[in-house]
């Protein structure tokens, strides 16, 4: 990893801000979008590019702000990945947020989010905190090759259960939906039942499917030539060159998506989701020490 001093920190509006504290990640997930090219990277992906005066900035940026927002961290590089042990610059912020009366949306695959349950307690309890886990792969097994460097779906399911015994609100992003893969109805369908018992509000799915770009392309093909032989030559026989890669069963899984959120009143159009996860209700807002 290396450390950079940034200029900034939040990105968005008045009504919700997003918040990267690294960029690049360790997890080594063989489908990862923050790959491509289209994001500009100039150091190698695994070359952990640390902000380090990620607090300072948050703080004076938060300081001077009279409206409470959600902040949202985690939509390109995890917050709990490895140097999150050492660094802990996301739990600092966090500190920060509950400081200024802020609300959190965290999203991560990662367990080290536990380490900051008292925190995200008190941000939920003060304003509003929502924590959302990435679940594509209900087998163990396929698991380890396709998140390789974090822990399991088992153990994820398990923060999903910690969270819900605490009463901090969980969404799940079902995605990618690999083609040919984990596109199974035992996959989805088991995915879903652990959504419905461990009380989640949300489940975000793009249309079953899996997105690939230029430099994203490329490790995903790699990692099919050497976890799936023959996969490659499928993908691009069925897909060639595009963008989206729909599953040939995204209508029927969909479909059974659908109709598990429906029954047990889980949100489930990302429309739904979002606008859940960037709202922060009058009634949880509370003046604070600075506005004094």
């Amino acid at each position: 990893m290396h450390f950079v001093e940034a200029k900034g920190i939040l990105t968005g509006n008045s009504g919700y801000y997003g918040m990267n504290i690294y960029r690049g990640c360790s997890h080594g997930c063989v489908y990862c979008d923050s790959r491509s090219k289209c994001y500009q990277f100039t150091h190698p992906f695994e070359d952990i590019e640390v902000k380090k005066n990620a607090p300072e900035l948050l703080e004076r940026a938060l300081r001077s702000k009279r409206k409470r927002c959600m902040i949202g961290t985690g939509a390109m590089s995890d917050p709990y990945m490895h140097c999150e042990e050492e660094l802990r610059l996301t739990r600092r912020c966090l500190e920060i947020i509950y400081k200024y009366g802020f609300g959190a949306a965290i999203q991560t695959k990662s367990d080290r989010i536990l380490q900051d349950l008292d925190l995200l307690d008190e941000i939920n309890r003060s304003a509003k905190c929502v924590v959302q886990i990435t679940l594509t792969t209900y087998d163990d097994d396929l698991c380890r090759i396709l998140e390789p460097n974090v822990c399991n779906t088992k153990r994820r399911i398990e923060v999903l259960e910690k969270m819900h015994a605490r009463g901090i609100p969980t969404v799940v992003w079902l995605t990618p939906v690999l083609p040919f893969i984990n596109d199974t109805e035992e996959n989805i369908t088991s995915i879903l039942n652990e959504c419905v018992r461990t009380g989640v509000k949300g489940v975000i799915d793009f249309g079953m499917g899996l997105t690939l770009r230029e430099g994203d392309r490329e490790y995903y093909y790699a990692a099919l030539d050497k976890h799936f032989p023959g996969m490659k030559a499928r993908y691009i026989q069925k897909y060639g060159n595009a963008y989206e890669l729909p599953s040939p069963k995204a209508k029927e899984l969909t479909a059974v998506f659908k109709r598990i959120c429906k029954s047990h009143n889980i949100l489930s159009t990302p429309e739904d989701c979002f606008r859940f996860m960037r709202e922060l209700p009058e009634k949880h807002t509370q003046m604070s020490i600075f506005d004094l």
